[in-house]
């Protein structure tokens, strides 16, 4: 039986209730102060923003699956986004996201809510591939001194790379990856609809659009993107990413993610065509960045669920291909593709003279590259229209061959669960989805140097967290019993 509370026991109940109110009053009063403050010095805008940018990171830091959440809206949106303030440094919303997600995770750890922490036999060959780009990084020293920007660069790629360990322990069943699967779809629309937006208004007025974005340490002129850098050749897409390339990649990566819910027998959306509609609109976006090698990344992506389960994806595929070969307003797009096989566009002309400089760079420093500060040669540069090029040019062929080794082990882990996963309606699309996402990527690097570039940090987290999800979506389906798995294929 409850005891009756004392005269002393009431009064220090009291005495806590009122300590809690005089806390939020005080709490409300400096925030009030400090946003007049704020409109008086500078403009009403900043200070709404500096206003729901609190209350939103106070509910981040209360709240992990909204901090990761706004990992993937901020690196879908707003993926080059600084804070308005200097702290010796600028500081990224992405850094602001991804440390606001990691502190709440510790905190998780901290008070005891995690007690076991879950991995897969890929982290190790992970581990492996972080402690080859940390000797790299150190022997490419000998070369250049490295400046704040490459050293905080190089630190939020490994940050980005460890975001791997942390998502496979923190998803751990399918509901999770579900919720994922329509965040994605969510963002990932807004995203396909503002560029397709931008793309149909006025060139003035695009550009009067986006260089509002300056204050938040984007370009202030300049962003709108041309084919070849030429007005004549058409416009391209570039949404709030700038980079008409990094668009079509992010775009690529979503829509295979995407597309299993299409034909889905559980999908994420109750209605189907909801997500049949925003794929295509992520479609016509990806067809507008005229992104030659994300568009062919997506079909290898969509050949790779049509194979493993939707074969009607192959026969959608076929179609849309004949559609466009066959459209007037889309033999631009024909012809790019033309020239790009035959080497007689520009683009493809200087990827070439890059890749013969690369190749000579690789034989000069085959087993170390040259790191990431600079090169021992004036004749020399890194940077070069392909990951796996740039890999090796700057951790050499010994990390090459570490980071294509840990991606195959991925797709061999995933693979291998495939008999139990193909049977389980809550995990075979989404499971699907994120394999067939990171083959995209993977194809798309082919051509692209984004998933490696460390000033493209955005492109580097979208490709690990999707390494993450492939990952905790096989480990997941290891878990889940299904009886009589039917046979693979």
């Amino acid at each position: 039986m409850q005891q009756p509370l004392n005269t002393a026991q009431i009064w220090f109940a009291n005495l806590d209730r009122r300590a809690y109110a005089l806390l939020i009053g005080s709490a409300i009063g400096i925030l009030g102060g400090g946003v007049g403050l704020l409109t008086t010095l500078a403009e009403p805008i900043i200070a709404g923003g500096v206003l729901i940018g609190t209350l939103l990171a106070l509910y981040i830091l209360s709240n992990v699956n909204v901090a990761l959440y706004g990992i993937i809206a901020i690196m879908a949106l707003i993926p080059f986004g600084t804070f308005p303030i200097r702290l010796g440094f600028t500081p990224s919303l992405m850094d602001g996201a991804l440390g606001a997600f990691i502190l709440v995770y510790l905190c998780q750890w901290m008070v005891g809510k995690r007690r076991t922490f879950t991995s897969t036999p890929v982290h190790l060959l992970i581990l492996v591939y972080m402690a080859w780009l940390i000797l790299c990084f150190v022997l490419g020293l000998r070369w250049a001194p490295p400046t704040s920007t490459i050293l905080r660069g190089f630190a939020e790629t490994l940050l980005a790379i460890a975001l791997t360990f942390v998502l496979v322990d923190f998803l751990r069943d399918a509901a999770a990856l579900r919720r994922l699967v329509v965040i994605i779809l969510l963002f990932a629309g807004i995203q396909a609809l503002f560029a397709i937006v931008l793309y149909a208004l006025p060139d003035v007025t695009t550009e009067s659009i986006l260089v509002r974005l300056a204050r938040l340490g984007y370009p202030d002129g300049g962003v709108i993107r041309y084919i070849e850098d030429t007005p004549a050749l058409g416009e391209r897409a570039i949404g709030t990413w700038i980079d008409p390339n990094a668009l079509g990649g992010v775009l690529a990566i979503a829509a295979a993610t995407i597309a299993p819910q299409v034909f889905a027998e559980k999908p994420v959306l109750r209605r189907r065509r909801v997500a049949a509609f925003i794929l295509i609109i992520i479609s016509a976006a990806l067809l507008l960045t005229f992104s030659r090698a994300s568009m062919l990344a997506f079909a290898a992506g969509v050949v790779f669920i049509g194979l493993l389960r939707y074969r009607k994806f192959l026969a959608v595929l076929v179609i849309v291909v004949a559609i466009v070969l066959a459209l007037p307003f889309a033999q631009p797009l024909v012809e790019r593709f033309v020239d790009a096989f035959t080497g007689a566009d520009l683009a493809t002309q200087m990827r070439i003279g890059e890749y013969t400089d690369s190749f000579r760079l690789i034989s000069r420093y085959p087993i170390f590259g040259v790191g990431f500060t600079g090169t021992p040669d004036i004749d020399l540069y890194t940077n070069v229209a392909s990951m796996y090029l740039i890999m090796a040019n700057q951790i050499g062929l010994v990390g090459l061959l570490l980071y294509v080794t840990t991606m195959i082990a991925v797709f061999v882990y995933g693979l291998s669960t495939w008999r139990r996963v193909r049977s389980n309606p809550d995990l075979n699309a989404i499971f699907l989805g994120y394999h067939a996402a990171l083959l995209t990527a993977l194809v798309n690097a082919v051509a692209d140097l984004y998933f490696f570039r460390l000033d493209f940090q955005a492109s580097i987290t979208l490709f690990w967290i999707t390494v993450a999800l492939a990952l905790a979506s096989a480990r997941i389906a290891r878990e889940s019993t299904v009886e009589n798995p039917p046979r693979f294929m």
